[in-house]
C-alpha cells in the first residue's frame, strides 16, 4: 500500500543510551530513563511476563475456592525481624502507622472471622539494606486457610506453582516436590535452601577423627563440633585457588579449611601425615578417588556445613556444573523453632513468633527451646528460597508461651498483639499459609539476575528512585502540620 500521508505526532530528542538489546547500559542511566528502558523488547517481555504470573495465580487460586481480600497498607508498627517503614499521622500528632512487611496478623484475623481460604497479590515494604534479590517494596502472593494441616496445604500450593510453570515455561514439574527437613538440608548441603540442580553433597567424617591423633580435627569433635567434607570429582583446581578457597572459608567464618588431592600413591596435603591414618576410611566415606579433590572443615556445627555450603555454590558455579534451563524445586520443613541471639542472649523466632511448634514440642511445654521443632515449611527453587510460611497458633496460652520464651512480656505483648491475642480467645480455628516472593519468581522464571529487571519501577540497592529522585525533603509547612522537626545528622557523620 503507498503511503498517503505522514503525520508526526511527535518529535524525540537524540536517546541518552541505545534501545539495541546488543548494548550495555550502566543501570542508574537506565533506571533515570525508566520509560525508555522499557521500551527494550527483553524489559517489556519481563513485564509482560509477570502480568502472566498474576493471571495464572489468580485463575488457579480462584478454582481452588480462595477469595481475594485487600489488607490495609497503614497499620501499626509491629516486630517482625526488619525496620518498618513509618508514615506520621496528622490528625494524631506524635503517632504514626507503619506500613506494612506482610499481612500477616491480617491474614490470620481473616481465619478467624471464618473466610477459611484467602489470597492476595501484595505489596510489602522493609526498611533493610538492600541487593539483588531484596527491595524496600516488593510483592508478595499471600496465602492462608483454615483447617488444613502441612500436608494437605503443601500439595495445593504445589499445583500453584506447577500451573505457573505450564503456562509460562511449557514445562510440567514432577510432582510431589521433594522435601526435606532442616536438619538433612544442612546436614547434606550446608544450606536450608539447597540447589539441587547438581551433586556434590557434603559428608560427615567426625567420628573418623573422634580421639584420633589429629589434634586439631579431634578437638572440635569433642567440643561437639562436626568434620564436613566437600568431594569434588576430577577436581582440577590450581594451587593458587585452593589458597584462595582457604582464605573464602575463613571469610565465613571457619577457623580453616583443609583441602587433600587424591593421588594414585597417596593423599597430597598440607595435613597428609595427620590424614594417613584414616586415608582408607575417608577416602570410602567420601567417594573419593584418585584425581578427586576433597575439602574438609572442622568446626561448631552448623558452620561447619554452612561453609562447606557456600563453596559447593561458588566451585559448581565457577567450573560450570549447574545445568542451563534446569528447575529444581525442594520443599524444606521441620526449622528449627528459636535461634539463639549470641549478642543479645535469648531466642529470637527463626520464622516469626505466630509460627506453631511441633504437637510433641508444644505438649511438652517447650521445655527445651533449642530442640523445638516449627510446623514451618520453605519452597526451594534453584537455590533460592520463592516461598515461605507455616501453621499458626491458634491458642492464646501457647502463643503466650511462645511470646514469653521471646521475652515478649504479658503487658507488651498486650501493647503491641492486644487484638491478636483476644482475637484467639474466640474460637479461632487452625490455620496456616505461605507468601511466595513474586518478584523472585519472576526473576528466576525470566533467567535474570536481579530483580529489579522484572519491577517497572525499582529503587537502587541505596533505596533512591532515579526517575523521580525519591526520597526527598518536604517542606517546612508540611513537617510542622504534622508535628515533626528533622534533626541534622551530627558533625561528621554522612547522612543516611
Amino acid at each position: 500500500m503507498a503511503v498517503q500521508a505522514l503525520e508526526i505526532l511527535n518529535e524525540s530528542k537524540p536517546l541518552p543510551f541505545p534501545l539495541d538489546e546488543s548494548q550495555e547500559t550502566v543501570e542508574p542511566l537506565r533506571l533515570r530513563y525508566r520509560y525508555l528502558d522499557l521500551r527494550r523488547p527483553a524489559m517489556m517481555r519481563n513485564l509482560l511476563l509477570r502480568d502472566q504470573v498474576y493471571q495464572a495465580v489468580r485463575d488457579c487460586l480462584h478454582r481452588e475456592g480462595f477469595v481475594e481480600v485487600e489488607t490495609p497498607m497503614l497499620t501499626r508498627s509491629t516486630p517482625e525481624g526488619a525496620r518498618d517503614f513509618l508514615v506520621p499521622s496528622r490528625l494524631s500528632r506524635g503517632s504514626f502507622y507503619a506500613l506494612p512487611q506482610s499481612p500477616q496478623l491480617f491474614k490470620q484475623i481473616l481465619m478467624m472471622a471464618g473466610l477459611e481460604r484467602y489470597f492476595q497479590i501484595v505489596r510489602c515494604f522493609r526498611d533493610e539494606d538492600l541487593r539483588a534479590d531484596r527491595q524496600p517494596e516488593f510483592t508478595q502472593i499471600d496465602i492462608e486457610t483454615s483447617f488444613l494441616d502441612r500436608d494437605d496445604f503443601l500439595p495445593i500450593m504445589e499445583g500453584l506453582v506447577a500451573e505457573i510453570f505450564r503456562r509460562l515455561k511449557a514445562l510440567t514439574v514432577p510432582r510431589p516436590f521433594a522435601r526435606l527437613t532442616w536438619d538433612e538440608a544442612i546436614h547434606r548441603y550446608g544450606s536450608d535452601k539447597p540447589d539441587l540442580r547438581f551433586d556434590l553433597e557434603l559428608r560427615d567424617c567426625s567420628d573418623l577423627f573422634r580421639d584420633g591423633a589429629f589434634q586439631l580435627f579431634a578437638r572440635a569433635v569433642a567440643q561437639g563440633g562436626a568434620v564436613k567434607a566437600l568431594t569434588l570429582p576430577g577436581g582440577s583446581v590450581s594451587r593458587k585457588d585452593l589458597d584462595d578457597l582457604v582464605g573464602q572459608a575463613k571469610a565465613f567464618g571457619a577457623k580453616g579449611l583443609v583441602w587433600v588431592r587424591v593421588a594414585g600413591d597417596g593423599l597430597q596435603s598440607p595435613a597428609a601425615r595427620h590424614l594417613e591414618p584414616v586415608r582408607a576410611a575417608l577416602l570410602d566415606r567420601c567417594g573419593a578417588g584418585p584425581g578427586d579433590l576433597v575439602l574438609l572443615v572442622a568446626d561448631a556445627m552448623p558452620l561447619a556445613a554452612t561453609v562447606l555450603g557456600r563453596l559447593r555454590v561458588a566451585l559448581a558455579e565457577r567450573l560450570g556444573l549447574i545445568p542451563a534451563d534446569a528447575f529444581r524445586l525442594l520443599w524444606v520443613v521441620d526449622f528449627p523453632l528459636f535461634e539463639w541471639s549470641e549478642e543479645e542472649k535469648r531466642w529470637d523466632a527463626m520464622h516469626h513468633p505466630f509460627t506453631a511448634p511441633r504437637d510433641e514440642d508444644a505438649a511438652a511445654g517447650l521445655a527445651d527451646p533449642a530442640r523445638a521443632r516449627a510446623k514451618a515449611y520453605d519452597l526451594v527453587l534453584n537455590g533460592q528460597e520463592i516461598g515461605g510460611g507455616s501453621i499458626r497458633i491458634h491458642s492464646r496460652a501457647l502463643q503466650q508461651r511462645v511470646f514469653e520464651l521471646l521475652g515478649i512480656g504479658e503487658a507488651e505483648a498486650r501493647a503491641k498483639f492486644g487484638f491478636l491475642l483476644e482475637g484467639l480467645e474466640y474460637g479461632a480455628p487452625p490455620m496456616g499459609g505461605i507468601a511466595f516472593g513474586l518478584d523472585r519468581l519472576v526473576a528466576i522464571l525470566a533467567g535474570v539476575g536481579s530483580i529489579r529487571e522484572v519491577i517497572a519501577f525499582p529503587k537502587t540497592q541505596k533505596g533512591t528512585c532515579p526517575l523521580t529522585d525519591a526520597p526527598t525533603p518536604v517542606s517546612d509547612a508540611q513537617l510542622a502540620e504534622l508535628g515533626i522537626a528533622v534533626v541534622p545528622p551530627p558533625e561528621g557523620d554522612a547522612a543516611p
